[in-house]
Order: C-alpha cells, then sequence, then structure tokens
C-alpha cells in the first residue's frame, strides 16, 4: 500500500507544469494563436455593442453620449404587435430544421455505411457534398427557377402527370414556404453534415460486426446494436449544439426565397427582423435588443441541453 502511494506520489511529481508544458508546445501553441485572435476580435470586442439595447443610441451621439434607457427597447420588443408572429415562426422553422435536418445526415451516413462498391459510394458522396459549397445566393436561384411558373421544372413535371391544370406559384403560397425552406436547407447540408457520422462509424471497431455476424445478426440488427450505440457521443455533442442554435432559424435562406411580401406572415424570423428594424429603419436600439434577447434564450437552451447530456455520461463541459 505504502508502495503504490509512493509510486503514484511519483508519478504525480514528474507531470511537467503548465508553463513548461506550454514551452514544450510551443510551436503547436502558436497554431492556436491565430484562432484565439479571430475569435477575440471578432466575437468578443464587438460584445460591447450590446450597450446599444440599453440606450436611445445615435451615431451621432456614440456609446458615450447616447441617453440610458434601461429596459424601454426590450418592453417595445416584447409588446410588439409582431412579436408573437416572429416568435411563431422562428420555434417552427427551427424545430422543423432540427426534426428533420438533425437526423438526415446520420441516416445518410448509415446508408453510406452500408454501400460496398467504393466507386458509387464516392459517386453519392461527390454529389451530397458539393451543395454545400454553393452559396444560398446560388441555390436559391436554382429553387426559384425550379419553382417558377414559367417554365418552372416542378410545374412542368406536375402538369405533364396531370397533378394540376395550371402552374402553381409555390413561393407566393405561404403554407408551402415552411416545406420549400426545410427541403433546400436538407439537401444542402446533408450531404457536408454527414461526413462527422463517417468518421465517427469508421471508427468503430470491425470485430464487433464480425462477432454480430457469426452470431447470425442482420445488417439491420447490427446498425441498431453496434452502429447507434457507437456513434451515439457524437449525436450527442452534436445535438447539444443543435438545441443551443435552436433560435437560428436561418437568414440567408429565408432573406433571399421569402423576396415575396406576402410571405412575411409565415417568414418573418428573428434575425430577418432584426435585420429589418436594425439596418433598413435603422432603429438600432430596438434591433440590438431583440437580437440580446435571443442571444440569452440560445445560452439557457445551450446549457439545459448540456445539463441534461451530462447525465447521460456525453456533455460539452
Amino acid at each position: 500500500m505504502l508502495q503504490t502511494d509512493l509510486e503514484t506520489k511519483q508519478h504525480v511529481y514528474k507531470q511537467p507544469g503548465q508553463t513548461k508544458r506550454f514551452i514544450k508546445q510551443w510551436d503547436i501553441q502558436l497554431m492556436v494563436i491565430p484562432a484565439l485572435l479571430f475569435i477575440f476580435v471578432f466575437n468578443y470586442i464587438p460584445m460591447y455593442g450590446v450597450l446599444m439595447s440599453f440606450q436611445d443610441y445615435s451615431i451621432f451621439k456614440g456609446f458615450m453620449h447616447s441617453p440610458w434607457v434601461g429596459f424601454k427597447h426590450f418592453e417595445m420588443f416584447f409588446n410588439a404587435p409582431e412579436f408573437w408572429v416572429v416568435m411563431r415562426n422562428t420555434l417552427v422553422i427551427s424545430l422543423l430544421k432540427l426534426g428533420i435536418g438533425f437526423p438526415a445526415p446520420i441516416l445518410l451516413a448509415l446508408m453510406l455505411n452500408e454501400i460496398n462498391n467504393r466507386t458509387f459510394k464516392r459517386i453519392i458522396q461527390t454529389v451530397s457534398y458539393l451543395p454545400h459549397f454553393l452559396s444560398w445566393v446560388i441555390v436559391s436561384g436554382f429553387v426559384i427557377s425550379m419553382l417558377s411558373t414559367d417554365n418552372g421544372s416542378l410545374n412542368m413535371l406536375l402538369e405533364s402527370v396531370n397533378l394540376i391544370k395550371e402552374p402553381i406559384n409555390f413561393l407566393s403560397l405561404p403554407e408551402y414556404f415552411w416545406a420549400i425552406l426545410v427541403t433546400t436547407g436538407v439537401w444542402k447540408e446533408i450531404g457536408f453534415a454527414s461526413i462527422v457520422y463517417l468518421a465517427a462509424i469508421a471508427g468503430i471497431n470491425p470485430h464487433l460486426y464480425e462477432a454480430a455476424s457469426i452470431d447470425g445478426a442482420s445488417r439491420v440488427r447490427q446498425i441498431v446494436t453496434i452502429t447507434i450505440p457507437s456513434i451515439m457521443p457524437v449525436v450527442v455533442v452534436f445535438s447539444i449544439l443543435a438545441i443551443g442554435n435552436l433560435l437560428n432559424a436561418g437568414f440567408e435562406d429565408i432573406l433571399l426565397l421569402a423576396g415575396n411580401p406576402v410571405l412575411r406572415d409565415v417568414s418573418d424570423v428573428i434575425d430577418t427582423y432584426v435585420y429589418r428594424l436594425g439596418i433598413q429603419n435603422s432603429r438600432f436600439s430596438y434591433a440590438t435588443a431583440a437580437g440580446l434577447f435571443k442571444a440569452i434564450i440560445s445560452v439557457g437552451l445551450l446549457a439545459g441541453a448540456n445539463y441534461l447530456a451530462r447525465r447521460s455520461g456525453n456533455s460539452l463541459w
């Protein structure tokens, strides 16, 4: 017992301190410095801008001389006629993207993992990855062209199979907007998002599959009992991040696809609302208050999701 304690103390004593470890790994630490500087300059320094939400900010008076008004702009935001419409759209679109867009890359990764033909597998991966590298300007142009009433491919297809008698202007009908938005987002990101899950699947010990095959387990049974439990820590971490971003319903995709004012009742979310009020109408303090409200709720959701995940043994902190 005494010998074990002595060996433990010697092991602890031999561990280098933080400063010595930093000096020893100076070349690796040097690679991290640009990323830290980037985060500090573009994420932390601009945080002083939240002061605008407690002021009647004027670009001519600046932060130092603009009058302080407390929670005036928060009260205006909560009492605004469009507040509940914006919150409803934000939550519905976010939940649809979470419920459909989150499991989609997991399913794609599971299916790609079952393909034995490497050439066909690479083709599918390349085709599914490509949309991620296209900007939303290009993607929205594709969608608008495809859904157009003038030679739009979808309307032409539906007319050819006699499902409709005349073209439908999908991007002018509110009942279609959420489906179009979520479908487009999933198509754009499903391939790239599946890379992490494919990497996690590749790290599973192949002997587990061999043992399950010898025991007579089918491929579906192997996926359920081996693959999914093995990648669950990765799924939990990404689910925490997804819940933390629950109020990030989107900005570029909605701004480009919902150009028709008729869609505002189903497309206006917090980000587009802040853009319209803050940039277009120059109500900087009001827009900052709305943005700060969203940020506080997002931090609370992230902390709550991490707390629940910690009970299962997988969490961010």
